[in-house]
């Protein structure tokens, strides 16, 4: 029988403790594969090195660090180092610090799972709300039970798992929307040894709205571990339809190919 072939990834880098303990908490369902950043890649996004060459560092047998970004690593580990042996699941995490509401879209740890979603394998983010020191264990059972059921059930395409976990020792879960959550905006202002300014941004308070079924809510306020899907088309379907009616001057609406009001639109005068 074939085991599943899993890729992990991070943001935290390849010699992040929550890798190590996310590798160890699946090992039991298949052939692991570690594709991760050399070195703490936090909020990096999506980002992706198109301007200059990456480089891959064999650390052990199918642990690979790249000095890229985390999707950088996901995008490799896929077409490069798993070429010909696709993989049947992506996880990323574990982060050293959740990712929920607004952190999503900064995150480098859902970089990779939305990455491992565009190469159409189902993938998990996985993220610890808390601090030093980390307690692993509740996240290993979880993202084992979670990694067997999607190996078994599948994502639907274009759909990933944002999964956030509380500290303690948390026995139930909430499927979650996402929520909205901003740190300070502070930002602190000093002078190098030559009098020219630099700058740190990204404050330490977070605040999070109180939003009915959010992960914030979920994780912060009632100690569960929240499971957000997610999908990679951001497409506001609320707003098609109102938009629709818009009169943009010197423009014209083009109606898209079945007659719908969203197509292509073209000079007045063209």
């Amino acid at each position: 029988m074939i085991r599943p072939r899993i890729l992990v990834s991070n943001d935290d880098g390849i010699h992040s403790p929550g890798l190590s303990a996310l590798v160890e908490a699946l090992e039991p369902l298949g052939e692991i594969t570690v594709v991760a950043p050399d070195r703490e890649r936090s909020a990096s996004g999506h980002a992706m090195s198109l301007h200059r060459p990456l480089r891959l560092v064999e650390h052990a047998p199918r642990r690979f660090a790249c000095d890229g970004t985390p999707t950088d690593s996901v995008y490799l580990g896929v077409h490069h180092v798993l070429a010909g042996k696709r993989p049947n699941l992506v996880v990323s995490g574990f982060n050293l610090g959740s990712n929920m509401g607004d952190d999503i879209t900064y995150s480098g740890t859902l970089a990779a799972a939305f990455e491992g979603t565009i190469c159409k394998i189902p993938s998990i983010a996985i993220s610890l709300e808390g601090s030093s020191p980390w307690r692993f264990e509740p996240a290993q059972s979880f993202a084992r039970a979670l990694a067997k059921t999607v190996l078994d059930r599948g994502l639907p395409p274009g759909l990933l798992l944002n999964v956030n976990i509380p500290p303690g020792s948390p026995s139930s879960y909430r499927i979650t929307r996402q929520g909205r959550r901003r740190y300070g905006e502070a930002i602190e202002v000093r002078k190098d040894p030559r009098g020219g300014s630099y700058f740190w941004i990204g404050g330490s308070g977070k605040e999070h709205e109180d939003i009915l079924g959010s992960d914030c809510n979920a994780v912060i306020d009632d100690a569960v571990i929240s499971v957000t899907p997610l999908h990679l088309d951001l497409t506001a379907e609320k707003a098609l339809e109102p938009m629709a009616s818009w009169m943009i001057e010197g423009f014209r609406p083009s109606p898209g190919a079945k007659g719908e009001p969203n197509g292509v639109h073209t000079l007045a005068n063209s």
